[in-house]
């Protein structure tokens, strides 16, 4: 089965995670994936496949004769999905034969062409997956589950020399709880890669360091004809806290290593408000200045309104991974090889986000993040070209035949 075939099955499945969830899984959904995974992974021919209490799907494949003493390598994807835009009744259009020109979303009134999203002049002439344009498409991250599949269907099906290789695969990546509960030891592998980026040819070890930055803000509600000296309007307070963040430093206006500070939800009204943001740098000391900026911001509140007027909870969430990858450059080193070996020129940008290999490499497994063939993420227009999903599995066992070798 085709790495394409696969995406479309799995992406009819709700897998959406829930940032407000108390479990892990944020969703009990994502435990119907997993167990048709695991399914789908004994019928391939894995090893010890499991499904654990939070959703976690593990499998293996032994090493193949005279490949025993090599590096064992894992291969990780993540099973659940945005719910930021719709994500559930996905439906899927397949567009064969691409011709360049503009793409109808359905009946959505959206259309994707290549002005917007300039990746599809590549795509001429192969066969596209978009969504109706109501909901996501899902391929973030089930492209990247299809492909570990269909590579390990491969590897048995051809008898490929290859060392041990460790497959999991993750709840709750997207929001930010992905690799907390993976069973390292269970896992076994030296060296990690994720398979959750967009261009075929990535190989990404570069993200943000990240914190959430979350404010609950008190006022003084009195009837507005008496408020003189007596009100004071959270709301407003809200939107000073804002103000007095640097007004060029959002994701709308900044890129490659510029980092951000990202309003995500506000909500209030006279007596509370709430905001929540997220922070983001890849340099270490600009992150810690800019959490230092947030807490002056709360000092600097509390003394103008009264102290507890305003209270920050900062937490952070993962680390610029670069500084482990940095230790071991063959991880590196052998992606980029396999790429090559496949046809392509390996790229490598710094990953204006994270991934699950953000956590794993600080938790001791260094894992960078490999490419997808799927675009457009978290949104309408995401998108999955069949051919590059088919290159994207060429990549991953040209990974496998680097590590064998050695």
């Amino acid at each position: 089965m085709k790495a394409s075939e696969r995406l479309l099955k799995y992406v009819t499945i709700y897998t959406g995670s829930d940032e407000s969830g108390s479990s892990t899984p944020s969703t009990p959904e994502q435990f119907d994936l997993a167990n048709i995974l695991a399914t789908d992974m004994k019928e391939i021919g894995l090893s010890d496949v499991s499904v654990d209490e939070h959703a976690y799907v593990y499998g293996f494949l032994p090493a193949t004769p005279g490949c025993e003493n090599c590096k064992s390598i894992g291969l990780i994807a993540h099973l659940d999905i945005v719910n930021e835009f719709g994500a559930r009744n996905i439906c899927p259009q397949i567009i064969e034969h691409y011709d360049g020109n503009p793409i109808m979303l359905g009946t959505s009134g959206r259309t994707i062409d290549v002005q917007q999203f300039p990746e599809l002049k590549q795509a001429v002439g192969q066969t596209i997956i978009t969504t109706d344009g109501t909901t996501v498409l899902g391929a973030d991250d089930k492209a990247g589950i299809a492909e570990i599949l269909t590579m390990c269907e491969i590897l048995i099906a051809e008898n490929r020399p290859h060392g041990k290789i460790c497959v999991c695969f993750t709840p709750d990546e997207e929001i930010g709880h992905g690799a907390a509960l993976l069973d390292l030891e269970k896992f076994g592998a030296d060296y990690g890669y994720t398979v959750d980026g967009s261009a075929p040819n990535e190989i990404e070890y570069e993200t943000f360091h990240a914190a959430s930055a979350d404010w609950k803000i008190r006022g003084v509600s009195v009837h507005p004809g008496d408020a003189k000296d007596k009100m004071i309007n959270a709301a407003l307070v809200a939107m000073e806290i804002n103000h007095m963040l640097p007004a060029e430093e959002i994701p709308a206006k900044t890129t490659g290593r510029e980092g951000f500070f990202h309003l995500c939800q506000m909500e209030g009204d006279v007596s509370s408000a709430k905001l929540s943001y997220i922070i983001r740098d890849h340099d270490r000391e600009r992150f810690r200045q800019r959490k230092a900026q947030m807490a002056a911001i709360e000092t600097a509140i509390n003394e103008t309104y009264g102290a507890g007027t305003a209270v920050l909870t900062m937490c952070d969430q993962y680390q610029n991974m670069a500084e482990i990858i940095c230790q071991y450059p063959e991880v590196v080193e052998k992606a980029k090889e396999a790429i090559c070996l496949a046809g392509m020129k390996p790229v490598s940008n710094p990953v204006r986000g994270g991934t699950d290999g953000a956590q794993l490499s600080f938790r001791g497994l260094p894992c960078p993040n490999l490419g997808t063939g799927a675009y457009a993420l978290h949104g309408p227009y995401e998108h999955a070209v069949a051919e590059q999903m088919d290159m994207v599995v060429e990549i991953l066992l040209q990974l496998t035949a680097q590590y064998a070798e050695n």
